[in-house]
This record gives C-alpha cells, structure tokens and sequence, in this order.
C-alpha cells in the first residue's frame, strides 16, 4: 500500500485518524491475503488427498491446480508489490474455462464449446495486447522515479 501524504490543511487529529483507518485497512488486507493463501493451500491439500484417494490423476484436476498456483502467485504478487499484475487474473479465466471445457467432455453442445472457446481466445489475445503493452510502456512506480540528483536515461 503506497503511503499518501495527507497534507497540512487538514488538523492533526483528522491526520491521526487517517493514519489510524489507511493502517487498519493495511492490516485488514494482509490478514485476508493469508487466510485466503492459507485457504487455497487447505485446498490444495484436500485435491491431493483426492488424488492418493482416487488413485487416478485427470487434465482437469492438474488444471484445477494450476488455478491453486495462480491464485497462490497473485497473492503473493499483490503482497510483495501492492498490487496485481493484470495478467494474473487473465491467466486464471482462461485456465478456468479451459477446466470447464474439459469437463463437459463429448456430451456438451458444439454451440456451448464453441463460444468456449471463443472466451478463451478472447482472453489470450487481451493477455496478448496487455503484454505487448506493458512491455511497451512500462508503468513506473515511485522506486522507478528518478531521485534528484540522479539522471534519466
């Protein structure tokens, strides 16, 4: 969470009370971030309990996985940076559905899988178009900015 400077026209008990709300929503948002990590790896362990149960591994359920991974990686991205990349959740949508797809099997309306499919083709170009982007024009934070005496190149 960036920190704002909330200026001097205000009166310090309104400041003391900013800080006091911006750092229970800071806490509020690292307490979520762990259970919902702490959460996702219960899952994780309840799937691979599946597995030693079922004693068969399908496409689906290592793509379901895959998913757990992702949602792991984006918290971990959002509490180390405070923020989440784009893609990330772009990234799951398209696992997502790729899992629903798979799931339906052979019985499932060629209608149904085509617009499908034509969700995950949608995804995969917009996950195209923001990395080409983000490449391109890289966002810069406030480590990014140049300090005074340093130049830019």
């Amino acid at each position: 969470m960036s920190t704002q400077n909330l200026g001097d026209e205000y009166p310090a008990a309104t400041q003391k009370l900013d800080k006091g709300v911006l750092g229970f929503f800071s806490a509020a948002e690292r307490l979520l971030l762990v259970i919902i990590s702490l959460l996702t790896m219960l899952a994780v362990a309840l799937e691979l309990a599946h597995f030693a149960d079922s004693g068969r591994i399908r496409l689906a359920d290592l793509l379901l996985l895959f998913i757990y991974l992702e949602v792991i990686g984006m918290a971990y991205a959002y509490y180390a940076t405070h923020s989440v990349p784009v893609t990330l959740p772009v990234l799951i949508a398209i696992t997502g559905i790729t899992r629903l797809i798979i799931l339906q099997g052979k019985e499932a309306e060629p209608s149904k899988l085509l617009f499908e499919a034509g969700a995950v083709l949608l995804l995969a170009i917009s996950l195209a178009i923001l990395t080409w982007a983000s490449q391109r024009a890289p966002s810069l934070n406030a480590s990014d900015k140049p300090k005074p005496n340093q130049e830019i190149s």
